[in-house]
């Protein structure tokens, strides 16, 4: 056994070293050379290392850096899955390359994210600490099926490690049911407060209640599906969370400011980042933190500090142009993005690439269910469309249908000219790629502007 955990490390570490010398990423393919040479290597990888993980279908990269971020500043030796390979070849790269042959842990700490779907994979070798699920959405049909298929993905994953604390998002209706099937100790986060004025008209992944299937009777929504929950004939409703966003102080185009309770505490948040999904972000990083042990203070800095995960609102200069990308997946996700865009008071340009590739989901029918309509509420302000990507008739077409100005709307075919575009424009512009797309284009930008490689 001893041997075969010695060529796996070895392998991996080998190839990631090849893979960088080419100018590849190396993230993933390296944990499934060393997988292949000893399938339940993780375990022994993983072995005594304090683990943070976290789960869910939006918000995992970002939620990951906010508690990174308090390990760094805490000079504390940890392993992190930065690139956002997420799937157990990924996670199991990054656990070899911070470890000796013999797969003793360099490291006593690890934050990682870790795909959904792959949860109930990792989790039979990866026991952590602390499981933070973010969030259950309607996400790449063609891979995940209906969400409570993604739910069960990640009770099947959490009945695996049973002494974790489950960090639960108190407002997802679907993860709140997750203590109903299993013994883990619980702590939940959420939010006590409408994050815009009236009730939102998104549609709804779980309209209808888990247990006896009742349409669910709402307090209060922040987005979605998430909210103050209650079902009229069972009784099962959202539980009051031990950390929670009691007030939205402040939501601006760069970065948002909030009061939360963190055990038992009242404190003033800055977060380093804007839009109201990343007041879940935050709040589900915070409750994670604090349960792992750090301070209030510890917790304050790294919200306020931290940088963003490639593509996730990551900012750029487009040779001298500001630029924000953000990269969506599902329509819950990019409703988020158009409310977030909808809410500017400055002139912006908007550059949108879709692909269908299979990272991406091949099924794109989703953008029919995204609110793109709301880009109409922007009127002068939003100067341009841009449109690219694999499917970028489609989406063309579909902005069309929204009410969109067509004559604001440019399809490039290559990214070489839509950057060209960008670097030129005059004003802010906000990229919402797909995966893939994001991939390809951030790939471009960096290779122009300079910056950081996507792993690093």
């Amino acid at each position: 056994m001893k041997i075969k955990v010695f060529f796996s490390i070895l392998c991996c570490k080998l190839t990631r070293s090849i893979l960088r010398l080419l100018g590849r990423g190396g993230t993933a393919f390296p944990g499934r050379v060393a997988l292949k040479l000893c399938p339940d290597v993780l375990g022994t990888l993983s072995n005594g290392v304090r683990t943070i993980l976290i789960t869910g279908t939006n918000g995992k990269t970002t939620s990951a850096r906010m508690i990174e971020q308090a390990f760094l500043d805490e000079n504390l030796s940890y392993l992190a899955n930065k690139s956002g390979a997420n799937l157990i070849s990924g996670i199991t790269a990054e656990f070899a390359m911070h470890s000796t042959l013999s797969g003793k842990p360099k490291c006593q700490y690890a934050v990682i994210e870790c795909d959904e779907a792959a949860s109930k994979t990792v989790l039979k070798y990866l026991k952590p600490e602390i499981i933070v699920a973010t969030n259950v959405f309607r996400d790449q049909l063609d891979r995940y099926g209906e969400i409570t298929h993604t739910l069960n993905n990640i009770i099947e994953g959490v009945r695996g490690t049973p002494e974790s604390l489950l960090c639960l998002n108190a407002d997802c209706s679907l993860i709140a049911s997750i203590p109903d099937e299993v013994p883990n100790p619980v702590v939940r986060f959420g939010v006590d407060v409408p994050l815009e004025p009236g009730d939102t008209a998104e549609l709804s992944d779980a309209p209808h209640c888990i247990r006896c299937k009742t349409e669910y009777v709402y307090d209060y929504r922040t987005y979605g599906h998430l909210g103050g929950f209650r079902c009229p004939k069972c009784g099962y409703r959202r539980e009051a969370p031990q950390y929670t966003v009691t007030a939205v102080r402040a939501l601006d185009a760069d970065s948002s400011d909030i009061t939360m309770t963190i055990g038992g505490e009242r404190v003033e948040l800055h977060i380093n980042l804007p839009a109201v999904y990343n007041i879940y972000n935050a709040a589900g990083a915070a409750a994670a933190l604090s349960s792992f042990g750090f301070s209030t203070d510890v917790i304050a800095r790294a919200l306020a500090s931290f940088d963003c995960g490639f593509g996730r609102m990551e900012k750029f200069d487009l040779e001298g142009t500001p630029g924000r990308m953000m990269l969506v997946k599902n329509p819950a996700g990019c409703n988020q993005v158009m409310r977030y865009l909808s809410g500017l008071t400055e002139d912006a340009v908007f550059a949108v690439c879709l692909n269908d590739r299979d990272a991406d989901g091949t099924d794109i029918s989703w953008i029919w269910d995204a609110d793109f309509e709301r880009l109409c509420t922007m009127g002068d302000r939003l100067k341009q469309i841009l449109v690219s990507g694999v499917r970028a008739d489609e989406l063309r077409l579909r902005l069309k249908y929204a009410g969109l100005d067509e004559s604001r709307v440019q399809v490039f075919y290559d990214y070489g000219a839509l950057i060209d575009a960008m670097c030129q424009s005059e004003h802010p512009v906000f990229i919402m790629p797909t995966y893939t797309a994001m991939l390809d284009l951030r790939a471009r930008l960096q290779k122009r502007l300079g910056g950081k490689e996507f792993w690093e």
